[in-house]
């Protein structure tokens, strides 16, 4: 498990991703003396600025706090497939949850892809953020009979896709497997510069960039404080939790645990290597790879997942994870130039249930988390910035349960 004393952004990531030649983002001070707000966010990644976007938006005096670089982190280790699909499969989530849940879990997440693909639209940031279809592809295990069930689901659910067999989807897209689940509704993003146009915008609205760590929380049912490690204290109305897959103390989940992914992006790749659409990819098995495209024609391609957070056993596994990957990539799109752009891993936490952790802390009033998990950490963020909004207005639906922090574990239900 990440030490939230000792770890730092080298803990989260190694290597060079393509988004860190990011814009500039907003400049952050100290914190010259005591001082007070409404909320008080605690990590500058991509869930943070998702919060103080939509927290001043909804006209409340925010600070952000962060000990490094705001979206420097897991944010530029991320390679931003901004998908509605979930970890696990709808027939899965099913098994543990019922169907009406894990139904509702589905759409709530096709949602909230929806409504940041608006909410860029709308405040016009840019961010190379595009809407894609994806493909899932039939893999290992998951044949066309499974994700024929698969498909079923999803329309008895409500949910876009076409089932293609191997015919038509070697003809649409050029993949030489038994079958894919094609879908609407997913993009894709520039993810460090969706960060910092997001913190941009909350600057713009008063919002206060505060460089320093965050070394002890207190909440009481009328105020909550931060302390802060330059001896200042904080005391807001509450404190909001975006630290990433770095939680302190006071959040616990036996839910929870944080694994290892490794990426590459190639060099430009001639046009017509490129499969049709353009399209997010992704394996219907559990060790899955994923891949996407970007603008200037590079392919990304990501996996090779270890339940390891180690930071120097991810760096050590970095140059036999990149040749791996590129032997994916040759099987998966045969006429692909197997050059190397990039190469990167981070961190990237998991939970049993595919599921992430939002709302209030329990045993902890007026503070509230936000951990989003798996291939949906945006999505999942942008959910959380909306649930924990409700929260803090004093709003509450039933629905905010799926995600809670102290739900059980379904295996124990």
């Amino acid at each position: 498990m990440l030490d939230p004393d000792s770890t730092r952004h080298e803990d989260l990531r190694s290597g060079r991703s393509p988004w860190l030649a990011g814009p500039p983002r907003p400049d952050s001070e100290g914190l010259q003396a005591d001082t007070r707000c409404d909320v008080v966010i605690v990590g500058g990644g991509i869930t943070g600025a998702l919060a103080a976007e939509h927290l001043t938006a909804l006209g409340h005096d925010v600070i952000l706090v962060d000990r490094e670089r705001e979206g420097f982190g897991s944010t530029a280790a991320s390679t931003a497939m901004l998908q509605w699909e979930i970890d696990l499969p709808l027939r899965t989530l099913a098994t543990l949850y019922g169907f009406d849940k894990a139904a509702d879990v589905y759409r709530r997440s096709f949602k909230a892809v929806e409504g940041l693909r608006e909410r860029v639209a709308q405040l016009d940031l840019g961010c190379a953020f595009l809407p894609r279809d994806t493909v899932y592809l039939a893999a290992g295990d998951v044949g066309p009979r499974e994700l024929r069930d698969e498909w079923v689901l999803r329309e008895k659910a409500g949910l876009p896709g076409t089932l293609l067999d191997h015919a038509t989807l070697l003809g649409a897209y050029r993949f030489d497997r038994q079958a894919a689940i094609v879908s609407p509704g997913s993009a894709e993003a520039d993810p460090l510069s969706l960060c910092h146009a997001l913190l941009r915008v909350a600057a713009g609205r008063g919002a206060r960039l505060i460089r320093d760590e965050a070394v002890a929380f207190d909440s009481t049912p009328t105020r909550a404080t931060v302390q802060l490690d330059c001896g200042r204290t904080i005391e807001a109305g509450h404190v909001v939790l975006a630290t990433g897959y770095v939680m302190p103390d006071c959040v616990t989940s036996d839910l929870h645990r944080v694994a290892s992914s490794w990426a590459l992006a190639t060099l430009p790749q001639a046009p017509e290597v490129l499969w049709p659409g353009p399209a997010l990819v992704w394996e219907a098995s559990e060790d899955y790879v994923y891949c996407r495209t970007t603008v200037d024609g590079r392919i990304i391609i990501g996996g090779e997942d270890e339940d390891d957070d180690d930071p120097d056993q991810r760096k050590e596994r970095g140059p036999a994870k990149t040749q791996a990957l590129l032997a994916k990539l040759q099987a998966l799109v045969p006429d692909a130039a197997p050059t190397l752009g990039h190469a990167w891993s981070g961190a990237f936490g998991q939970t049993v249930d595919g599921l992430p952790l939002i709302g209030p802390v329990p045993g902890h009033p007026r503070m509230l988390a936000a951990y989003g998990y798996g291939g949906n950490g945006i999505t999942f963020s942008f959910l959380a910035s909306r649930i924990i909004g409700a929260l803090i207005g004093g709003a509450e639906a039933p629905w905010f349960r799926h995600f809670a922090i102290d739900r059980p574990d379904p295996a124990a239900l």
